[in-house]
């Protein structure tokens, strides 16, 4: 079994190991340290940041690193979904791969976000007695010297008192060294990437669905790679308790599921999205509207429990609500796709007078993304009859992403692990490793966190190697290209057999008279 074990991870970890590696060797040059670091004073890492020459190797690095680790999950999951193979890898195997795909980032200067210097120095405010939910990090003196980015140095933090426990505590074993800090924060994220791991597997096997193939995809994704574990964004522990919870839940832990739940939106509120299908689990499998109604009520007085507690101890977050819809809202990204067709449409409108700016338009976009959304989730809640609770909760979750005012890479992890775990068809799986291409792309392009960097003409030679590297990888094997245009000796994450599909269409466990914890 050891062997076997070995055999695996040697010829699925290395190769992804090699590719993280490079990314580490890359972000050498243009990943963000504190100006004041001590890093900094290498000779071979000022060449590395401050030349032509040394920018473009770092890229480079970063670029081939990340198309290297594209290739290694296409590989794994092609052998995954492969059905004529006998011998694929387990779970164990697969958490084995991916600890070694993760450590040669341990260490490595961030990439494709600074966000966790931005979580020290709010770190340091709390610490300071102010509420960073209430003020943005200038109360800090030398808050640049931390990392923290100029774009939020105003902005009051929208995480939540849990997340600012965390921070405080952090920033204050680290200070003064915000690397150190980074390299915490990285690790937090880490423990909340297990979770995940941990909720994936367990739900998986609730719905009859492969673990194995749903840890490849919601899990060992290249996307977690790059900013759960490289980019150490506070999301990963948020999505693993909401993962973690729903697990629990499922397995008529309701409680405690509830619990993981309400802890989860301490650290970003937007997790407030699954408590509702977290209620539909604890009412059970074809449970009347009075047994919906009183989970609900349950799932409710232990949520404000659980928050009430939280804000108690933390005595900060007063501001939340409010930093919640503004900070957020501040960002314009052409990822949203009512963030695009308002900015289209208002550039049309103002330069035809129409309007004296895009504001207007934007404004009214978004507004209307988000009724929509409401008014999808709602839906989902109030009609679940054949649809898994888990399921409905990816999609809720999903829906938020793509109609919500402000995308970021890392958002499309907010449903994909409990949507892999729930089970997907082929078209599905197909348009998740097609996503997964694409924001590897954006990483490329968006790798560089150093804002000293010597030239953005740069962002323009990146693309183009960019496009053309991932191109190469999707689709000049037929393994790889099997997985997007389609293979019949390939199947979807579905149940393995009439029993488990009906396991998984129940989800997970029928209605009894009680409601039990």
């Amino acid at each position: 079994m050891n062997r076997m074990l070995t055999s695996v991870v040697w010829r699925h970890g290395l190769p992804g190991a090699v590719g993280t590696g490079l990314i580490a060797a890359g972000s050498l040059g243009i990943g963000w340290t504190p100006p004041t670091s001590a890093f900094l004073s290498n000779g071979l890492i000022e060449v590395l940041r401050t030349t032509l020459v040394g920018s473009l190797m770092s890229r480079s690095l970063v670029i081939v690193g990340l198309a290297v680790l594209l290739q290694a999950w296409l590989i794994l999951g092609s052998e995954l979904l492969d059905l004529s193979r006998v011998n694929r890898p387990t779970p164990r195997d697969l958490y084995a791969i991916l600890a070694v795909w993760t450590v040669p980032l341990l260490l490595s200067p961030p990439l494709f976000s600074r966000d966790v210097f931005s979580y020290y120095v709010q770190g340091r405010v709390y610490e300071g007695g102010f509420d960073p939910t209430v003020t943005g990090v200038s109360v800090i003196p030398g808050w640049m010297d931390d990392g923290a980015d100029p774009m939020w140095v105003e902005s009051p933090t929208p995480y939540g008192p849990l997340f600012l426990l965390i921070e405080r505590g952090i920033a204050g074993f680290a200070h003064p060294n915000g690397y150190l800090a980074a390299v915490c924060f990285r690790l937090v994220s880490l423990a909340g990437v297990a979770l995940i791991a941990y909720g994936v597997t367990s739900l998986a096997r609730q719905h009859g669905i492969d673990p194995d193939r749903a840890l490849w995809l919601g899990v060992l994704n290249p996307v977690i790679v790059m900013h759960f574990i490289s980019g150490g964004h506070n999301d990963a522990v948020m999505v693993g308790l909401v993962v973690a919870g729903m697990a629990l839940a499922a397995s008529q832990r309701c409680l405690w599921g509830i619990v993981a739940i309400a802890l989860a939106m301490t650290i970003k509120p937007i997790a407030i999205v699954a408590l509702p299908f977290a209620g539909l689990l604890w009412a059970g499998i074809g449970s009347s509207w009075v047994r919906r109604i009183r989970a609900w009520l349950l799932t409710v007085l232990v949520t404000a429990c659980t928050v009430a507690c939280v804000f108690l101890v933390a005595n900060a977050g007063r501001g939340l609500v409010a930093a919640s819809l503004s900070t957020p809202a501040g960002v314009q990204t052409w990822l949203s796709p009512t963030t695009a067709i308002g900015k289209i449409v208002g550039f049309v409108t103002t330069t035809m007078g129409i309007t004296p700016d895009i504001s207007p338009v934007l404004s009214t976009f978004r507004f209307i993304g988000l009724i929509a959304a409401v008014a999808i989730i709602a839906w989902l809640v109030l009609r679940p009859a054949g649809r898994s609770p888990v399921r409905a909760a990816g999609l809720a979750l999903l829906v938020i992403v793509v109609l919500g005012p402000v995308v970021q890479p890392w958002y499309l992890l907010w449903s994909l692990p409990l949507l892999a775990a729930a089970g997907l068809g082929l078209r599905s799986v197909r348009a998740a490793v097609i996503l997964t291409a694409f924001f590897t792309v954006h990483a490329m392009i968006e790798s560089s966190t150093n804002a000293d960097n010597v030239s953005n003409g740069m962002d323009v030679v990146t693309l183009v190697l960019a496009v053309a590297v991932v191109a190469i990888v999707v689709f000049a094997s037929s393994r790889e290209r099997a997985l997007i245009v389609g293979d019949p000796e390939h199947e979807p994450l579905i149940p393995f057999s009439p029993e488990q599909k009906s396991q998984g269409q129940l989800m997970i466990w029928p209605a009894n008279d009680k409601i039990s914890a």
